[in-house]
Parts: C-alpha cells; sequence; structure tokens
C-alpha cells in the first residue's frame, strides 16, 4: 500500500484553498485540480510499502505541541502549482521528530529536503501569477498516517492512524 505522513487541513482552510481553486480556473489556469478532499500538507512520503504496523508504531513515538499553520505564498515546482505554508518552529519540531522516528525504525522515505506546501494542480498550465495567495491559519493538533488508493481512476486519500 501507498502511505504517507501528513497534516490534514481545517475545514477553514479547505475552504480558502477551494476559493483560489475557483480563481484559478477563471484565469484559465489548467492542470488537473487536487480535490477539495485531498488537500493536505504532506510531512514524509513513504510510499509503497507493506507494513502500516511499523509505520504506527514509529509514530507513537513523536509527540509535539499544538502549534499554528498559516498559509504564505503561492509558487511552483516545474508544473505543479503549490500554496506554501509559512515556517515555524511547530512546524519544522515535528518535520524533524516524524523522520527521526521513521529513521529509527529503519522505515525508508523521501528524505528530500522539507519544503511546506500544500499541491493544489499538477500539469499546470497557464498564468496564476495574478490570483491571490489564500489568507487560512490553523490549528495543528495531531498528524496523520494516510493511505492513497485509486478507485475509478481518482485518488483517494484515507486515514490509518493519528496521534
Amino acid at each position: 500500500m501507498r502511505l504517507f505522513i501528513a497534516i490534514r487541513l481545517s475545514d477553514e482552510m479547505i475552504s480558502s484553498l477551494t476559493g483560489t481553486l475557483h480563481e484559478l480556473k477563471k484565469a484559465g489556469v489548467r492542470g488537473s485540480y487536487v480535490p477539495s478532499q485531498n488537500l493536505h500538507l504532506t510531512l514524509a512520503f513513504i510510499g509503497e510499502t507493506k507494513d502500516a504496523e511499523a509505520v504506527k508504531t514509529a509514530l507513537k513515538t513523536v509527540s509535539f505541541k499544538p502549534f499554528r499553520l498559516s498559509l504564505s505564498e503561492m509558487g511552483t515546482f516545474g508544473d505543479l502549482l503549490w500554496v506554501g505554508v509559512k515556517g515555524n518552529q511547530g512546524l519544522s519540531g515535528l518535520v524533524r521528530d516524524v523522520r527521526a522516528a521513521l529513521d529509527a525504525a529503519g522505515i525508508p522515505y523521501d528524505a528530500k529536503k522539507f519544503v511546506p506546501h500544500i499541491t493544489i494542480v499538477r500539469g499546470m498550465s497557464g498564468s496564476w501569477r495574478q490570483v491571490s495567495v489564500p489568507k487560512a491559519e490553523m490549528a495543528v493538533k495531531k498528524v496523520s498516517l494516510m493511505k492513497s488508493d485509486v478507485r475509478d481512476g481518482k485518488r483517494v486519500y484515507t486515514e490509518l492512524f493519528s496521534v
């Protein structure tokens, strides 16, 4: 199964991001828009594994104090459009601790440098710069182990566990 560790977004933040998606569509930006129910902030991408229990066990060792998460700028990685998240000590510490727990458990994951962002459009083309950055903030109180499946040609994310 395909797994990742993420922060699930509040309804208010999803609503703000969904408004931006509508603005992008009106501006003629094309691509594969991420469905609102799939919007999230990935902390560690694990990918294909058969041992979800080992990941759950590793996550149980992570503790953190709730912190605030705010949206910042928009940007791209190639043809992927994202909304950035303001860096803060709570988020940095959480990412460090999640990745250390995975390392300690011997669970492989994509260890590239963490750039806090929420993917909103894949395969994007068109001009997005005239669209305003969404304004939203939320409290982070939990971290989720998510499973990614394809059903009827669509990506579906399911929470398996949270701490």
